[in-house]
């Protein structure tokens, strides 16, 4: 494998993997640091029966699925709530909405198409996917992993949509010292790159960089001498939205492509095209 990270130092946000992830840093010549900016994902399982057994007395006209995992974890309690079958019938019965090849890739394991799916793995691109459809004083279950999404809810209601969400997890904050530690680096210029792979990764950061007072120097970093590394785009907007703009992102939403596209700019000095900023990330930010 091509050296193209010689020299290079990348911290890694996301805790997930990131072993792997270490070691094909490595493998091109860089330098890894572990800085987990997301603690332990939590199933909510009180949470998660009452969002069942609310689907099961009100079903909804619309189901917006946004992760696979989510997905299964639904299937998971309504088996053992033993309402697996209706569950299905239900989910089967209304129109599915799904934000994400792994969510559309989970519908397909039970036998499921979504009708309205995204066009570009984000939000906005699942927004654009709804022109045809009038939601008006239509039901939506909207399933989300750990994180609210408070620009979508704000769309669905803009629509005239009746939106009852279901987050089946919950994302624990890092340890404030592994917070301190990736500020720390990132303002003193100690990584060429940071590496996120969930959206959350990014709240938490820029949450503690803000209580600590230094959150316009984290950005300034990123402006100018560290470049931000994201798994797909659904993160890269998470990114946009806190003003970090200068992203890598590859086209295939993998850790390992992720990595692989961080060394193509690297080896490129940051200048070839279709690297840095990307193009369907800033459409979605100027909507």
């Amino acid at each position: 494998m091509a050296l193209r990270m010689a020299g290079k130092t990348v911290a890694l946000a996301g805790p997930r993997k990131s072993e792997e992830m270490k070691i094909l840093v490595e493998k091109m010549g860089g330098t890894a640091l572990l800085r987990p900016a997301q603690g332990t994902v939590l199933l909510d399982d009180a949470e998660l029966r009452a969002g069942i057994e609310a689907w099961l007395s009100s079903p909804p006209d619309w189901t917006l699925l946004t992760t696979g995992m989510g997905l299964e974890a639904l299937y998971q309690m309504a088996e053992e709530m033993g309402v697996a079958e209706r569950l299905h019938e239900l989910l089967a019965s209304s129109h599915i909405a799904a934000r994400g090849y792994k969510t559309v890739n989970a519908l397909k394991k039970r036998g499921l198409t979504p009708v309205v799916r995204d066009d570009d793995g984000s939000t906005a691109g699942l927004i654009r996917s709804f022109a045809p459809y009038n939601l008006n004083d239509q039901k939506v279950i909207l399933q989300l992993h750990g994180d609210p999404a408070p620009r979508l809810v704000d769309w669905l209601q803009e629509q005239g949509a009746d939106v009852r969400q279901l987050l089946p997890y919950k994302h624990v904050p890092p340890k404030t010292e592994d917070l301190e530690d990736l500020v720390n680096d990132i303002i003193q210029r100690r990584v060429d790159a940071v590496a996120f792979t969930s959206g959350p990764q990014i709240r938490f950061l820029a949450e503690y960089a803000r209580s600590c007072g230094v959150m316009e120097d984290v950005l300034a970093a990123f402006q100018s001498d560290i470049i931000a590394v994201s798994v797909g785009k659904v993160t890269a907007q998470a990114m946009l939205e806190e003003g970090i703009e200068r992203i890598v992102v590859p086209a295939e939403e993998r850790m390992g492509s992720m990595m692989v596209e961080l060394g193509r700019y690297f080896e490129s000095g940051g200048m070839a095209n279709g690297y840095g900023l990307d193009r369907t990330a800033a459409a979605d930010k100027e909507q």
